[in-house]
This record gives C-alpha cells, structure tokens and sequence, in this order.
C-alpha cells in the first residue's frame, strides 16, 4: 500500500504573485495511462483520476480540494499533459508536494510538475488551446505491450484520404455533427427552471476553431504506428474520436472522400462516422496565457 510522504511546511513560492497569509492556487501538469479510470471526473463508487488526486490530496495535506481539470478525459482516454488547478493553505515548497503525490498516487498516474500561480489562474477557464492525439497500429498482430495505447485498424487504409479529410477540418466551424450529448451541459440544464435553462444553453456554442489538423506516419520497433494531432481552441465531447472515427471510414472507402464539409453543414450527429475507442486518445497538452 501507498503511504503519503509527510511535508513539512515551507516559504511562500516565487512564482506565486499575490501569496499572502491565504490559500494559494497550486497548477498540476499530470500523465497517466487512463485504461483502468473511469475518466477524469469524481463519480460514486469508480476510480478516476479527479477522485485519486484529491484523495492523494488529503492524506498529504489534510486539505481535500476538488482539482478542476483543463478538460474531462473519458473512461479508458490518456494524458500526456493533463493540468489541474486547485487551492491549498498549507505553504507547502513545490518539490515536496510534487514528489509527496507521486509517492500516494498509483503508478499510472504521476506529477510532472507541481507549482504556485496567480490566484486568477484556473485549469480549464484560463486554457487557451490543446492538442489531443490519436494512435493507430497499422500491422496485422499488435502486442500486447502496445494494445491499451492504440488502435488496431489492420485492413486498407487510404492515406491520402486521411490527410485531405483532416485538411479539411482546419478553420472555424460548427462541430455538432462530431459531438456526442454532453452529459455536463444536460446536468447544468436539467435541474433548473425554463428561463434558467434558456440562458445556460444560450451560451453554449458547438463553434470551435482548429489551428492545427494532420496525419503522420510513423515507424516503431514493434511495426507502424499512424498519428493523428489536432489543435484547437477546444473540443466538443468526443469530438475527437467521431472525427478520428469519420475520417477512418473515409479512408477505407466506406465514406465519401471529399464529405467532411457536408457533414460539418448537416450539423447532425447521424451525418458523422463512428466513435473511435478511447485507448488511442491522449490529451498532448493544454497551452496558457502569461498568468498560467
């Protein structure tokens, strides 16, 4: 079993602007292998990485803050560089908390760096762009030691088609035809009265804009793996597995080569291809303005 590190208390940290006698708000950049967590988000009863670190949390500090995530991973998806933000009053230096966490925390999850900011900073609110990327292992026998990081797609593939399918996403557009139902957003509505709802779903958009859409083939020891990396100002839930599932169905012939843009127009879910599963999909990283 896991026994958390005792800390011992220490000095107000540099980067930590408006630290005074108060709680500080501490930024997290996570990886974990996600195959064994229901997801990022606290559910009752389930393992997930929220619910770890704040448990982690606890038994370090005493303190047990909800880490708010830059996004909420699902069951099964990986992070390369997950940040999460959260208030402590312990002074507690930075190196202490960090190596204290990797002490508590199971091995699929590790801190890979631990740090004080502004008191404004906040892991989701403040993020201004992420890049999520997306594994296939194109032979025909994957290993064993790859399988709870790829996908599987052994039958043809045209390439070319992949490429102009993600060329084609590039740009502001309405995702709603590659969104699954938000569970969050129908939470946040269903409770609450008519005009409440109105307003909730008023400023929700289903726009969001890709700065960055590509494919790239890649060798490894154990065969060839192809690549998918998106970048954009945000993403739609699931909205990466149903483009990486879409474009799949492009390039084995099963989809119109040149219909990303009609089915962006349809602005409907049943216009998209499938879900791609969630072992292929790691969050790369999540970018910042100065305050983070």
């Amino acid at each position: 079993m896991d026994r958390p590190e005792k800390i011992e208390p220490g000095k107000s940290e540099p980067e930590q602007s408006d630290a005074g006698n108060g709680p500080r708000t501490w930024k997290l950049t996570l990886s974990y292998d996600g195959t064994d967590f229901f997801g990022w988000q606290v559910q009752p009863d389930k393992p997930t990485i929220q619910g770890k670190l704040q448990a982690a949390l606890g038994r370090i500090t005493g303190e047990s803050p909800l880490p708010q995530g830059s996004g909420r991973t699902d069951a099964g998806v990986h992070a390369l560089a997950q940040v999460a933000s959260f208030s402590l009053n312990a002074p507690i230096p930075a190196e202490n908390l960090q190596r204290a966490l990797n002490r508590t925390l199971p091995p699929s999850i590790r801190v890979l760096d631990a740090r004080t900011v502004e008191n404004s900073f906040h892991a989701r609110h403040s993020a201004i762009a992420k890049t999520y990327e997306y594994r296939i292992f194109r032979d025909a026998l994957c290993p064993p030691f790859l399988a709870r990081f790829v996908y599987p797609c052994p039958w043809p593939l045209d390439f070319s088609k992949l490429q102009a399918s993600a060329q084609a996403l590039l740009g502001e557009h309405d995702f709603l035809s590659f969104a699954a139902t938000d569970p969050d957003l129908t939470t946040r509505l269903s409770p609450q009265g008519p005009d409440q709802s109105r307003a909730v779903a008023l400023t929700f958009t289903t726009i969001r804009t890709i700065f960055a859409s590509a494919w790239e083939q890649r060798q490894i020891d154990e065969g060839e793996l192809w690549i998918y990396r998106v970048r954009g100002n945000g993403f739609l839930h699931h909205m990466v597995r149903n483009l990486v599932g879409t474009m799949l169905e492009i390039a084995r012939g099963q989809i119109a080569a040149n219909a990303i843009p009609d089915i962006l127009a349809a602005r409907s879910r049943g216009a998209a291809g499938p879900t791609a599963p969630a072992q292929g999909l790691f969050l790369h990283s999540v970018e910042y303005g100065k305050e983070g």
